[in-house]
């Protein structure tokens, strides 16, 4: 765990993570919550987080586990 958390909390890592996530953050949610955007109903703000916080956490660990492999 030592080795992990300087390589996730890096600036390119963080930078990379978050540029993703927010693209494919905002396709998730315009696919799960695309009738409640276009209708004005109830937005779903736990899902909303999670269509974004998924894609960070995938990409920031993709991202680590190559630098920690490309080190070894």
């Amino acid at each position: 765990m030592r080795k992990w958390i300087p390589v996730l909390t890096s600036k390119a890592v963080a930078t990379n993570a978050l540029k993703i996530a927010l693209v494919v953050g905002t396709v998730l949610n315009a696919i799960n919550q695309g009738d409640a955007i276009v209708n004005s109903l109830d937005i779903e703000w736990g899902k909303l987080f999670l269509n974004y916080f998924v894609p960070y956490c995938v990409s920031s660990y993709s991202a680590a586990k190559i630098q920690i492999q490309n080190r070894a």
